[in-house]
């Protein structure tokens, strides 16, 4: 390969000015590769310099490739190209007129940009709503990201809560999409709410597990619904939890079960209405159920001590089906801490 490279250089010299711009935006790429192979060579004939020039080309699908080429060349160690204001501003524009493929290798550029002040931060944010509205998720999800990175630099009160109104439709829409992708913008959903965690917070209910979604999509949801959930909402979602919970699936039986004694645990309000979700689910007698009920009630008269004692009745009751290490570990230690409550406490921890 090092020796083509001697024969490669004028060829390429030419196509990089060549007035045909699928042959420029081509060639510009091949700079990447020829830098990756040969750092000397590509400097010395001023291909990276060629590279540089034809982010003001006039056709945007050159700019977005040669973008794209000089991200490589970054990311390979070399220190060849920085993004500048006037450059950024070039970039916004470009954006719009090329390709999902373009877009998305300028979008993700400039998330390595620091805008100078607030009013450049603000401007950014403008030009990249339009974004949003893209069919392409990958393009919906960068331009989700960049909005969050740069509202940092925001202070204008009004201007955030437009952007937060602008994110959430696209966002619902991609769960309209392909399992695949819902996964993917599920596990994005649970980045950006970690930033804003009110984000979602009226639109629970798009949440709700479907019964023919993939196990996968499933679990990201359970995880979407723990986080947007307030005390307003927490009934209706214990609920819908509880129906999860009598599913045939062992790990989402598990997964609803633990999300019920994450929700009792975080909301003081809550907690009565799971006592009662988990135990209606104890009294179901499905072995694998009771197993993490038991586990999860534990936890929450760990959480609110003095309150609920009346829940280890029903664990006694149940105790024939207590039989998973965990769970055993947890019904011991109920039966200690609570035993003035149960009268025949000596013979259950006998058979125990």
């Amino acid at each position: 390969v090092q020796e083509v490279l001697d024969y490669l250089c004028d060829p390429l010299r030419k196509c990089l000015s060549d007035s045909n711009p699928y042959v420029r935006k081509t060639a510009v790429l091949c700079v990447a590769k020829v830098y990756d192979l040969n750092r000397g060579i590509a400097d010395e004939n001023g291909f990276v310099e060629a590279v540089r020039n034809a982010l003001g080309d006039v056709n945007m699908m050159v700019v977005s490739n040669a973008m794209s080429a000089l991200a490589e060349m970054n990311s390979m160690g070399g220190d060849v190209w920085r993004l500048e204001p006037q450059i950024v501003s070039r970039l916004l524009t470009a954006v719009n007129e090329c390709v999902e493929w373009g877009q998305i290798a300028i979008l993700e550029a400039l998330i390595e940009y620091e805008p100078r002040d607030e009013k450049e931060a603000e401007n950014i944010c403008e030009r990249l709503l339009p974004r949003l509205q893209h069919a392409n998720g990958s393009v919906v999800l960068t331009t989700v990201r960049l909005l969050l990175k740069y509202e940092r630099y925001v202070k204008r009160a009004d201007l955030l809560a437009q952007f937060a109104k602008k994110m959430v439709p696209p966002l619902i829409t991609l769960l309209s999409s392909e399992p695949e992708i819902q996964f993917v913008a599920l596990r994005n959903i649970n980045i950006i709410l970690q930033r804003r965690p009110r984000l979602l917070s009226k639109e629970i209910r798009v949440f709700f597990c479907k019964y023919n979604d993939p196990i996968y999509v499933k679990y990201e949801k359970v995880e979407v619904l723990v986080r947007i959930c307030s005390e307003r909402n927490s009934e209706p979602l214990l609920n819908e939890l509880k129906e999860y919970a009598k599913e045939v699936d062992v790990d989402f039986v598990s997964c609803a079960v633990n999300a019920i004694g994450r929700l009792a645990i975080r909301f003081e309000a809550a907690a009565e209405r799971a006592i009662a979700v988990l135990e209606e689910l104890v009294q179901m007698k499905v072995d694998y159920c009771v197993q993490t009920c038991v586990v999860v009630l534990c936890d929450i008269l760990r959480r609110y001590p003095g309150r609920f004692e009346a829940v280890v009745t029903t664990l006694c009751e149940h105790a024939d089906y207590i039989n998973a290490p965990e769970a055993r570990a947890a019904y011991l230690w109920a039966l200690g801490e609570y035993s003035e409550h149960i009268p025949s406490v000596a013979s259950l921890l006998g058979a125990a």
